[in-house]
């Protein structure tokens, strides 16, 4: 399994970019999201990276691959790191939507 990490853009380097987050800094390939300024948040997989990020997006990413990290440590407070979720009930699908706004309408 690849878990995408969020990271910063610190430096560029031709088409690839020094890179930093949770904790360190790598050399991360640029071709699939192209000339980013420094400072833009990406997810990267492999050292490479995929998706442009803002930077909320980017902390709770990271939020949730700290999480994954401690309770593979085995604690098991984290709940902390979930803030954008709790008290929120999850979304249906769009096509869970349809269906239902459907079988409501007739």
């Amino acid at each position: 399994m690849c878990i995408g990490i969020p990271m910063q853009v610190v430096e560029r380097r031709g088409s690839d970019a020094l890179c930093e987050g949770m904790g360190e800094r790598r050399q991360i390939g640029m071709q699939l999201v192209g000339d980013v300024p420094v400072g833009t948040w990406v997810l990267t997989f492999l050292d490479t990276a995929r998706e442009v990020l803002s930077a909320e997006r980017a902390r709770q990413i990271t939020d949730a691959v700290t999480a994954v990290n401690l309770v593979m440590q085995g604690d098991t407070d984290v709940d902390h790191l979930f803030a954008d979720l709790i008290d929120r009930e999850p979304e249906p699908p769009p096509s869970m939507l349809a269906a239902k706004k459907r079988a409501t309408h007739g």
